[in-house]
């Protein structure tokens, strides 16, 4: 029994780090990270001296909650850097790193977080300067607009961070459309492609019941139908 004592008590610790990681993801995205850390530690069920033993510092713990959407958003522009049309690649940065912070907002703080020391600064600051390069790139193409610079992209993500809607669905809807105004306002010869779909926000916020059910049958926006109107 002595000798599987070590093995139980690792697998224990396992076991309250997986729930502390699975609390904090969970809050950081519904509520921000201003959450306290003893509600992450009621979350998981597990007292705060046992959360301040696995990550001593909020900061850690951020990094260590966003460890794979960080990964995930260096993917994306490593993967729109490879693109051999840069412009392309761009577009396509722009609409996935979107689509990953409108369903977390938690982890759309901590990418565009600028306090020293914050979660994982080197991770975002070698993405941002990917990003960089990109937008070199494409400007030299002729895709993206001369006077672009990287700060109007952390304004259209921290503009994104601000889609609230009721659903992760809708939620998601309006981040690619934003996407899409975004992409063509940053155009050296904006191309007046359709834009996706447009989800039912100014329904929803005098209807909630009416604009989800007329974004589920799809309906266009009548005279007799103004929950089913448009979003802009």
């Amino acid at each position: 029994m002595s000798e599987r004592l070590p093995h139980t008590l690792r697998s224990d610790a396992l076991d309250n780090r997986a729930s502390l990681l699975d609390a904090a993801r969970a809050l950081f995205s519904a509520d921000g990270l201003d959450v306290p850390m003893r509600e992450i530690a009621r979350r998981a069920g597990v007292g705060p001296a046992t959360l301040y033993r696995h990550f001593p510092t909020k900061q850690t713990l951020i990094a260590e909650a966003f460890a794979d959407q960080l990964h995930a958003c260096r993917t994306i522009v490593d993967e729109g850097c490879a693109d051999p049309d840069p412009w392309r690649g761009l577009r396509g940065v722009i609409e996935k790193i979107c689509e990953v912070h409108a369903l977390d907002r938690g982890f759309t703080e901590a990418f565009l977080s600028t306090v020293p020391g914050g979660p994982d600064l080197a991770g975002r600051a070698y993405t941002l300067e990917a990003l960089a390069g990109l937008a070199r790139r494409a400007k030299d193409a002729g895709g993206l607009r001369p006077d672009f610079v990287l700060d109007d992209l952390v304004l259209v993500f921290m503009a994104n961070k601000g889609i609230r809607t009721r659903s992760a669905t809708t939620q998601v809807a309006a981040s690619r459309r934003f996407a899409a105004l975004a992409i063509q306002a940053f155009a050296a010869d904006p191309e007046r492609a359709p834009l996706p779909p447009a989800p039912r926000l100014a329904a929803a916020a005098n209807n909630p019941a009416a604009a989800n059910t007329s974004a589920a049958t799809n309906e266009p926006a009548t005279a007799n139908n103004p929950a089913a109107g448009s979003s802009s």
